[in-house]
């Protein structure tokens, strides 16, 4: 397993927690989705190692990095870009799952001079603004419990979900690794039609496609034939196509990315 160190930096006097697994390859940074974090990409780390760098952050209300006053589309992009600029970071290659994948097309449409490869895993480019949030089950959870095991206990059928991803306070209380109403209010924002942005960079695209996943077929061949220069994969898994087939994920990620940014230049 490759290791990894954490660091933050600080944004207006929030703390942004990140994971970088290091080496001396060329840099790839790893954008998550709602109620997941950096660390999620340890095996895509191993996996791309040495030629690639992952870097992972805990995107703003995740993991070790502090809640935000808000979750707009403007917010988390300003994240990433005070995160490339603080690594000193030029020109990088992106990876996102879900939100994360949003975040990642809508960065590289922002500042295509900084990403010279885009992937999309199970990122839409369609969300229905009007239709239920499908985060809202979070609202149920206990986010706050005295101890740990009150913290399992009371997330009841979700435990195994989230029972290994629980934070200790600094007063010895525990927390999920995020807020409920937050991911419920990042949902919202991150709905609508982003055809615009999908469509407004030239680099190298990959677009992962789960086949239970949240992309029609229909969406995801109408995203690479819109595109030039993005290919498809699919893989035989649900909406979290990078932790159920991860010996998959990086074999088409690292096809990609090889032939995308040609071979390492040491």
């Amino acid at each position: 397993m490759t290791s990894s160190v954490r660091a933050d930096l600080h944004i207006d006097g929030r703390r942004l927690s990140y994971l970088d697994f290091g080496g001396t390859g060329r840099p790839l940074l790893a954008l998550h989705g709602h109620m997941s974090e950096g660390a999620s990409f340890a095996d895509l780390a191993a996996g791309l190692a040495p030629g690639w760098r992952v870097i992972a952050p805990d995107q703003r209300g995740h993991g070790d990095s502090d809640r935000a006053p808000d979750y707009s589309r403007r917010g988390y992009l300003d994240d990433v870009l005070a995160l490339l600029d603080h690594l000193g970071l030029d020109r990088v290659a992106i990876l996102g799952h879900s939100l994360g994948a949003v975040n990642a097309y809508q960065f590289a449409a922002r500042h295509p001079g900084r990403v010279e490869a885009l992937v999309n895993a199970e990122g839409p480019v369609s969300l229905d603004p009007h239709g239920p949030n499908p985060l809202a089950f979070v609202l149920a959870l206990r986010d706050q419990a005295p101890t740990r095991e009150a913290l399992v206990e009371g997330l009841g059928e979700m435990a195994p979900f989230f029972a290994g991803t629980l934070r200790e306070n600094a007063d010895g209380t525990w927390r999920l690794p995020f807020h409920p109403q937050d991911m419920v209010d990042s949902e919202d924002l991150v709905h609508g039609d982003h055809w615009d942005d999908w469509l407004a960079t030239t680099c190298p695209a990959l677009l992962v496609r789960g086949t239970q996943g949240v992309i029609p077929a229909d969406q995801a061949r109408a995203m690479v034939e819109r595109r030039p220069g993005t290919r498809l994969a699919e893989l035989d898994a649900d909406h979290f196509v990078y932790t159920n087939d991860p010996a998959g994920f990086v074999e088409v990620v690292r096809e990609f990315l090889t032939s995308a940014t040609g071979p390492r230049r040491d």
